[in-house]
């Protein structure tokens, strides 16, 4: 549990096809067709199979009893897990869920055995690319399915033991 001003984070595992998870990847699918409307423009998948137990995990963020934001991670291999599906409701940026979620998906990367951490975010997500930044992430080049996305910016972090 965090506390950020007067906000109680609480991050909990969750079903990726539950409603409330929906609703928060509903809204980020939103948000990128706004940012990046090209045709073409890919939001990349995540399959509910990459986020069971033991594969990967899928977290919603909660701030006062409220969904405010959503992460997931999914084995890339047995050394490096993939952040996917990263969202925090506009109204609850700068407050610090973003950073607690990260920081969820970061440990149970640890607690899975992961080595390291990669994700894919957009150039024209400039919040994103600060939260990554600030918390350790390195640009890196891009990497499948990224490889043929130019507005991709893909980014990895070491975990250390």
């Amino acid at each position: 549990m965090s506390y950020v001003g007067s906000a109680t984070i609480e991050i909990h595992r969750e079903d990726i096809r539950s409603p409330v998870a929906t609703s928060l990847i509903l809204a980020l699918n939103e948000e990128l067709s706004t940012r990046y409307p090209e045709e073409g423009a890919n939001h990349f998948r995540l399959d509910p199979d990459e986020v069971v137990a033991g594969r990967g995990a899928f977290f919603v963020a909660y701030a006062n009893g409220k969904p405010t934001g959503c992460g997931a991670i999914r084995r890339l291999n047995d050394d490096t897990a993939e952040i996917k599906r990263m969202y925090v409701t506009p109204n609850n940026r700068g407050r610090g869920v973003g950073r607690a979620i990260l920081l969820a998906l970061e440990t149970e990367s640890r607690r899975l055995g992961f080595n390291r951490i990669v994700l894919e975010t957009g150039e024209r997500q400039p919040e994103a690319l600060a939260l990554y930044a600030r918390a350790g992430f390195e640009r890196i080049p891009a990497f499948g399915e990224y490889i043929e996305s130019p507005l991709s910016v893909c980014m990895a972090k070491k975990l250390a033991s």
